[in-house]
């Protein structure tokens, strides 16, 4: 199962355990059990800290719990085999449960300790999914910490019957004691946020208090966490607000044109980013949605936050990036992860042997539509126009068997049966012929809009909602600057973004010096 380099690397984490740790698996007679078998010792042999034992009596087979030697019940259970993107969330299960200090911040293992109440968390992943790690560590770390908590992986793909049952179409989904309780990333701290209810006052109040920052940079994507770097090695107070760190990176599967990376993956870009911010003294304020911005009478800028909180900067960059645009038909938010999803890798094996349509003809929506139709059992392009994509993608989507494309045509509404999609309806631009489509998923895959709404009365803005900006980064208010896919800047690419928030914070440095903004 493991070949001899992941080996050695698992063996040289395994030496940090500090106590014994016990694997209990639960298996039958099938080829699934003998490969986790086979993990198990393979793992077991690389410690004589873990204890094997294949007495497990959990209903759910193969699956395995990780627990401590001589605990009455274990918290962290996996079902299925933990490979692919969760090789790393069994690794770190391995090593919080065995001792080995997780690295989170002090004040939110503290809420996760002083959580009370009995908190059984289950959840349903793809193990081609990017986003669903994220949420299996983070409930996994709140299974080591607090007694209260358990934590169980199931891979949608080998327990079916149950994705069924539970009406699971995307993946992450986690259920609450047996009951549905979010879809979709989730970080440890929107967790905590939903249940611990008083958390939100608590931490208004704390951003409230903070002194006003040389430079407020709202998102923190690739352009904001660029623009915090850069103004904190100017020796400038630097405060960050962004409901999630990382922004739209931590969607992204494949990154493959980042200068001077060979390749990597969104949430480790994004984790590195954050990891390279925290170094730089900044002060990272996540979950926080700006609603406004206004110049105070003071000279400084003020942002207010959904929660009620206000914070003030003498230099504000503006860095919220972008958002998946829909198709504002019928249908389409009623059936919103019951069907009609927007991630490819990740609800991808959710729709297995199952007719899909994939909307969109540029390159991101064909990709998805060659990527599928090596899952499901057919996969249908609609276009509004013509494909646009690059022609080796076009050739190799129209020599698929289980694929079909259809252009010049409009989606006018997604259909169900009041619990998910069984269809779609899309009218023929040349005859105006209203036809329906039958299948069981759709991936929408036709571009992106700004993230400037709470900005429409402030900035000046472009008819698609971009800011514009000036060269510099520079945007129609005085001491405000924007940076990356939020602006009016072409060809949204990570490398892009990183280099306009570096630019507005520059300017915003020589604004500063250079300005009579209070200090």
């Amino acid at each position: 199962m493991l070949d001899a380099p992941l080996k050695n690397q698992l063996k040289t984490y395994l030496e940090r355990l500090q106590q014994p740790i016990e694997l209990v698996a639960s298996l039958d007679d099938g080829a699934k059990s003998e490969q986790l078998r086979a993990m198990l010792e393979e793992i077991g042999e690389l410690s004589d800290k873990v204890r094997l034992r294949f007495d497990g009596q959990d209903a759910r087979r193969p699956s395995f719990s990780v627990g401590r030697a001589g605990e009455e019940s274990a918290r962290i259970r996996f079902a299925g085999l933990p490979t692919g993107h969760e090789f790393t969330s069994l690794v770190l299960a391995l090593l919080h449960t065995g001792g080995h200090p997780p690295r989170v911040e002090a004040a939110v293992a503290e809420q996760i300790r002083a959580l009370s109440g009995s908190f059984r968390f289950e959840t349903v992943v793809s193990l081609s999914c990017h986003n669903c790690p994220d949420v299996i560590q983070a409930l996994n770390l709140m299974a080591v910490l607090n007694p209260g908590v358990s934590s169980t992986m199931i891979d949608g793909a080998l327990f079916q019957k149950e994705v069924e049952e539970r009406q699971v179409m995307a993946v992450p989904a986690v259920f609450l004691n047996g009951e549905p309780f979010g879809q979709g990333r989730m970080s440890v701290e929107e967790i905590l946020a939903r249940l611990d209810t008083g958390a939100a006052a608590r931490q208004a109040g704390e951003l409230a208090a903070k002194a006003a920052f040389d430079v407020l940079i709202v998102g923190g994507g690739p352009a904001g966490a660029a623009a915090a770097i850069y103004a904190a090695r100017k020796g400038l107070r630097t405060g960050i607000v962004a409901e999630r760190f990382g922004g739209q990176v931590l969607d992204t599967l494949a990154i493959e044109n980042l200068v001077s990376v060979k390749e990597t993956e969104g949430p480790r870009l994004a984790a590195a980013l954050e990891d390279l911010v925290r170094e730089h003294g900044v002060d990272i304020m996540k979950m926080q949605r700006a609603e406004s911005l206004a110049a105070g009478p003071d000279g400084l800028t003020e942002l207010r936050l959904a929660g009620g909180a206000a914070l003030k900067g003498r230099a504000v960059i503006v860095a919220t990036g972008a958002r998946w645009r829909n198709m504002n038909v019928p249908g389409e938010q009623a059936y919103k992860a019951r069907g009609v999803t927007y991630c490819p890798h990740c609800d991808g094996p959710l729709f297995k042997g199952k007719r899909v349509a994939v909307i969109g003809g540029g390159n991101s929506g064909v990709e998805a539509a060659i990527d599928l139709a090596g899952i499901v059992g057919h996969v249908t392009l609609i276009v509004r126009s013509q494909l646009r994509a690059d022609a080796v993608l076009r050739d190799k989507l129209l020599s698929l068997p289980n694929a079909a494309v259809i252009t010049q045509v409009r989606v006018t509404e997604v259909s169900g049966d009041g619990q998910k999609v069984d269809g779609l309806v899309y009218q023929d631009h040349a005859s105006g012929e209203t036809r329906r489509l039958d299948l069981e998923g759709i991936f929408v895959q036709i571009g992106q809009l700004p993230n400037t709404d709470w900005l429409k009365d402030t900035l000046r803005l472009t008819a698609h909602g971009e800011i514009e900006i000036d060269n510099r980064g520079q945007t129609s208010m005085p001491g405000v600057f924007a940076a990356g896919d939020c602006t009016t800047v072409p060809f949204k690419q990570i490398v892009i973004a990183m280099g306009e928030g570096a630019k507005a914070s520059l300017t915003a440095f020589d604004y500063l010096i250079r300005s009579s903004a209070p200090k």
